[in-house]
């Protein structure tokens, strides 16, 4: 939870300083086209990022060099990557309709494509014992796979045919919540694969990024209403006041690993952190960016 890191449509990748605000290092050049998704590994040792360029990339977290060749297979738009839990795996989400797993040491891709879909790939997400990927995709699914059969797990998850632009696991495993395109956020129960209550509603436009809390009590979502909303993932009632600050879309929401901070990226190219209890904004934006920040998230010690 010191540093935050982000990707951007200006194709760099980013560390920033959680405290000061201020930029760790050089940008991280490679890429040759926006930079969708990042992530950091379990261990804080490595960065991970996806890109329009088709391809995904490993980087050192402390030299900001890059570690592998960049991984290919994609043949379109890389919209999301993470590592898996105990970091040995990337899943990665495409344009190309599928899913790949990688090895993480090697770069390889691991087995087939996960193929289901019949959209673009928005979101993916490792369950907390790394046994599952789910995935959100423009075809208005949320689908499980099993990661070691790289096969799909039971029906997909269907609400209204809108696209899914994000998903997330809750830390038990047992819960899925996804943002989407009828400005709805949704929270799914794995077992049953049933909508738990009503969809959540408030955002008044797409919701384009959502995240459990570490103690899975709460839900963030960030949405093209320049908004962050939180919501008790329990009762799926509004806490508090909406947290507003951003002038344009916020396309990513993160919780600091105690859960008691929240990090935002824009479209109005600033990043910014915001105190959950308190539901106000810390300290100054983070600026840098020469274009919209898509996807930021805080390194596993905060």
């Amino acid at each position: 939870g010191e540093c935050i890191v982000s990707g951007s449509t200006d194709g760099t990748v980013r560390l920033w300083d959680v405290k000061t605000g201020l930029q760790i290092g050089q940008p991280m050049r490679g890429h040759t086209r926006w930079v969708r998704s990042v992530g950091f590994s379990p261990d804080g040792k490595r960065i991970v990022s996806g890109s329009d360029d088709s391809t995904i990339r490993l980087w050192d977290a402390d030299t900001q060099a890059e570690v592998l060749p960049p991984l290919k297979g994609h043949k379109s738009w890389v919209y999301s990557v993470q590592f898996s839990p105990d970091g040995k795996f990337i899943a990665s989400g495409s344009e190309d309709e599928t899913i790949r797993i990688w090895n993480s040491k090697t770069g390889e891709s691991v087995g087939k494509p996960l193929r289901g879909h019949n959209g673009r790939v928005w979101s993916v997400s490792f369950s907390p014992n790394g046994d599952y990927i789910a995935s959100g995709s423009s075809d208005g699914t949320t689908r499980i796979w099993d990661t070691e059969t790289q096969e799909q797990v039971g029906e997909p998850l269907k609400g209204r045919s809108h696209f899914t632009f994000s998903v997330a696991f809750s830390p038990d495993g047992r819960r899925i919540v996804s943002g989407s395109l009828d400005e709805t956020v949704r929270v799914w129960d794995v077992e049953t694969r049933e909508g738990v209550f009503e969809p959540l509603r408030g955002h008044e436009r797409w919701v384009l990024s959502v995240a459990f809390s570490p103690d899975g009590q709460r839900i963030a979502s960030g949405s093209a209403d320049k908004t962050i909303r939180l919501w008790n993932a329990k009762t799926l009632v509004q806490i508090g006041q909406s947290l507003t600050g951003h002038d344009d879309w916020v396309n990513s929401v993160a919780f600091s690993p105690d859960g008691k901070q929240i990090v935002s990226g824009s479209r109005d190219k600033t990043i910014r952190v915001w105190d959950a209890e308190l539901l106000d904004h810390i300290g100054q934006p983070l600026t840098g960016h020469d274009d919209s920040v898509l996807s930021v998230t805080f390194s596993p010690d905060g």
